[in-house]
């Protein structure tokens, strides 16, 4: 039984369906179900239950599983630890990201990196935070890139470099003129929000309870594009990382406003519990905690 064929079970198992298994692996849908069916032969035992919605592990499956996972989870150290070894820096780095660090924060980490490391491939996904999650627990990604990270049983976090919150909002703005204000002068103002189940929402809204701040939402929104599209119509403010209105505040589309006190962005790498890091990701998480 060849290596791939546990890691295509694991991936059936994890992200229970036959069609993400068999993106992951590159092979068809049809692949993915010979593999399952020779590996039930193999060990004379149904290992997954299928139904229309559903596929679960029977027990014989669950047994199967935990021991293909260590197998893995071997072979992947026995790999990494060889290019280390031979100091080689190479293959694939599969990366789901939120909006907001995918499109302003690792772009020029990763010029660097690829000029570095010109024979790794890295693979970008832009998701919605919770999405993140699921692709990492799924085991389509390697690494997460998450605001304000969360820590669990099933997933490590390494933190990276705060970066300053600033108030943004239109040049015309009455608190455009201002160089800092403090955060109560946001009482009242119309102001313009991420969706509540989203991480730096929560972390704002922490932080306005704390300081007696009330303000009124105007709008809610999933993606930080689309709201710096709103605050540039003068429709409300936000409060924002400074690095992600650079371009807008560099043509006068928007004003970015200092804040009195320290308030910070904080974000980091997710990955799953037990995977093993190769020496390309650990290149690229050492390079991610650096200033460019």
């Amino acid at each position: 039984m060849q290596i791939e064929s546990l890691k295509t079970f694991c991936d059936l198992v994890e992200t229970r369906s036959f069609t993400q298994a068999a993106q992951v692996n590159g092979v068809s849908q049809s692949a993915v179900s010979q593999t399952i069916a020779a590996m039930e032969h193999r060990f004379k035992s149904l290992l997954i239950e299928r139904s229309r919605k559903n596929l679960r592990l029977t027990a014989e499956g669950q047994v199967v599983y935990d021991h293909c996972k260590q197998i893995l989870q071997s072979y992947d150290a026995i790999h990494s630890k060889m290019q280390e070894l031979q100091h080689v820096v190479s293959g694939t780095i599969r990366i789901a990201t939120v909006y907001s660090i995918g499109l302003h924060k690792i772009p020029p980490y990763l010029n660097v990196f690829l000029k570095s490391f010109p024979t790794v491939n890295i693979q970008v996904e832009y998701r919605r935070p919770d999405k993140v999650y699921e692709d990492v627990l799924a085991n389509t990604v390697d690494l997460g890139l998450v605001n304000f990270p969360a820590a669990g049983a099933k997933v490590e976090v390494i933190h990276m470099p705060d970066e300053p919150l600033v108030l943004v909002c239109h040049p015309q703005h009455p608190l455009a003129r201002s160089k800092r204000i403090p955060l109560k002068a946001l009482n009242g103002q119309k102001f313009v929000s991420f969706e509540p189940d989203i991480p730096t929402r929560q972390a704002l809204d922490r932080i306005f309870r704390q300081q007696g701040v009330t303000v009124e939402h105007v709008m809610e929104l999933d993606n930080i594009e689309t709201l710096k599209q709103v605050v540039e119509l003068d429709s409300g403010v936000a409060i924002l990382p400074v690095g992600t209105v650079a371009l807008e505040t560099s043509k006068q589309k928007l004003a970015a406003v200092r804040l009195a006190g320290k308030y910070t962005r904080k974000w980091g790498v997710i990955y799953k519990k037990g995977k093993v890091l190769s020496p390309a990701m650990k290149q690229f998480i050492s390079l991610l905690k650096k200033p460019l």
